[in-house]
């Protein structure tokens, strides 16, 4: 290692996510590594030559911050997009997809993303609504979990879905008594076609949509534009102090363009990319996990987790519930995987040593998913696999201490949280009982059970803004009675951020604190952090992101 620094950050109040000397006042790197760590004067004293010297003014300095769980290339083709955020009512939809379509006459299909679900003021849009504020173009809105697309007549036609079509198990085309679709298309197998007819042709979609390549292969100006969004979507993500991010799907070629930018030198953020398994898929495609684990395996770009899904979103019902909902008595949601063929995925999965992580957001879903994991390890022993449950919206308590025992992670979104300040609560007796309130985003009964804990965006679910985050888990919403809702420690919570998320992507060691031989990933706040009323956390924002000791954003 070099004994002179090249850039040295001084009068900071440093978090060094390292328990046996957790504070400084000044962080020195050189090579793209942390050098030392320790007083101002200390860190001065190591500078070489021409040395950048960084004054953080008494701001928090910290580990750059590690997003477990995004959708990069959705993200980034959101930042594109027709955005409809905030957009509530036929009036305000109507203009707004007007004047996106007035300014983007050449758009294949107008995609709006962050679609509210009862958009239209307690109701979901219906194809007749879409047909009144856009007739004679392609539309479709994306609602912001990616779970649900509501189309026009246009859309639907060209996608050949308006008189319903074929679709996998735990996707479903909504149908009218007219025998025409109603518009609303719920799940990715059935909105997959309507999203390939953008200007994108959906290859931003397909890892998580199919997990396969495009077809037929993207052309030379395909991928070079795709490129370009990625990378927009990088320094976007770099711009909230982020330097390194899970992906929650993938294929080959997200990969093979992510390779290609950091070959170019482009790569503002570390990146893991899974190999995603759907239902309707041979096993024996799980191969393909294992080869990309062994073609992609630099610090910058690496694969070797295989993600599935075990169910849907509560909004829809498509959530797998252990009762039915309280207002849709004989339904209990839409089960992606049927028991032993997910088991059994598990079990060749693990056997390969390779990551799981399964989305899963219904209570049904949460057990079902711990069963998996359990028969993996039945099958081949019990190993630091580090498996992941993505959610976990709600879970039956008898499978609270399940996690620790299986080893299994809490991966979770506060932001999510229906006392997360940024979704609408559910009303009471429409998703969940009263009696399940208390096990709803239960993030401190599993830490207090011994589950390891890890935090992220889900981006674009919801904005890639980590302070947002941070302040959903520090100072969630009062929903009264009956919600169990403990607010996380701050340091807690930028733990679960930054070794958390090195930890669980078995980086621990390597990243993720601010220890001397670590990489270099650091980022400097505008401010105290630990000053900071928990409530105004979210205005917070880096003013330096280090990425390997490369600036890859100053503001």
């Amino acid at each position: 290692m070099a004994h002179q620094a090249d850039r040295v950050i001084v009068n900071g109040r440093v978090l060094t996510m390292d328990a046996s000397a957790p504070r400084a006042e000044a962080v020195a790197m050189a090579g793209g590594v942390i050098l030392a760590v320790g007083s101002t004067a200390e860190m001065r004293a190591l500078a070489g030559p021409g040395a950048d010297i960084v004054d953080a003014g008494g701001s928090t300095v910290l580990p750059g911050f590690i997003d477990s769980h995004v959708h990069l290339f959705q993200g980034s083709a959101a930042l594109e997009f027709m955005t409809m955020d905030g957009v509530m009512g036929f009036e305000a939809v109507r203009d707004t997809v007007r004047r996106y379509a007035a300014d983007n006459p050449d758009e294949p299909l107008i995609v709006g993303t962050g679609t509210s679900y009862g958009l239209m003021i307690g109701r979901n849009p219906t194809r007749a609504d879409l047909d009144d504020i856009m007739p004679d173009r392609p539309l479709a809105l994306l609602a912001p979990d990616i779970h649900t697309v509501w189309a026009n007549t246009m859309a639907l036609e060209a996608a050949g879905l308006l008189h319903g079509a074929p679709v996998p198990e735990g996707s479903i085309i909504v149908m009218g008594e007219d025998g025409k679709a109603t518009g609303e298309l719920l799940e990715t197998g059935a909105f997959g076609p309507v999203l390939q007819l953008s200007r994108t042709g959906g290859r931003e979609m397909l890892g998580y949509v199919t997990g396969a390549e495009p077809e037929p292969p993207a052309t030379e100006a395909e991928r070079a534009s795709d490129r370009a969004l990625i990378t927009k979507g990088l320094k976007h993500a770099a711009s909230f102090g982020i330097t390194t991010m899970h992906n929650m799907d993938g294929n080959f070629y997200q990969l093979e363009l992510l390779s290609e930018i950091e070959a170019a030198g482009g790569l503002a953020c570390r990146m893991e990319i899974p190999m995603h398994l759907k239902n309707y898929d041979p096993l024996e495609r799980i191969a393909e996990a294992d080869e990309m684990r062994r073609r992609y395996n630099s610090d910058t770009l690496w694969s070797g987790r295989v993600k599935m899904f075990m169910d849907g979103v509560m909004e829809t019902r498509t959530a797998l519930m252990l009762r039915d909902y309280p207002d849709t008595p004989g339904v209990i949601g839409e089960a992606v995987f049927e028991p032993e063929h997910f088991n059994e995925a598990c079990r060749r999965i693990d056997a390969l040593g390779l990551q799981i992580a399964v989305h899963a957001i219904g209570d049904l879903a949460v057990r079902r998913t711990l069963d998996g994991y359990e028969a993996a390890r039945k099958a081949n022993g019990a190993r630091d696999s580090r498996h992941r449950i993505e959610h976990i919206e709600l879970i039956d308590p008898a499978d609270i201490p399940r996690l620790a025992e299986l080893g299994a992670v809490a991966s979770m979104q506060p932001r999510h949280a229906a006392f997360g300040g940024y979704f609408p609560p559910y009303d009471r007796d429409t998703v969940m009982y009263d009696d399940q309130l208390p096990y709803a985003f239960a993030w401190q009964r599993l830490r207090d059970a011994g589950a390891r804990m890890v935090f992220s965006t889900d981006w674009p679910v919801v904005p890639v803004d980590v302070m947002g985050n941070v302040q959903a888990a520090v100072a969630p919403v009062d929903l009264g009675a009956g919600w169990d809702i403990r607010a996380q420690s701050l340091l807690d919570t930028l733990e679960s951020y930054t070794a958390g998320n090195a930890w669980v992507a078995f980086r621990e060691g390597r990243k993720g604190q601010l220890v001397a031989g670590q990489m270099a990933d650091v980022v400097i706040m505008d401010r105290d952090l630990e000053a900071e009323a928990p409530e105004q956390l979210h205005a917070a924002r880096p003013v330096m992101t280090i990425c390997g000791g490369r600036v890859t954003y100053s503001g």
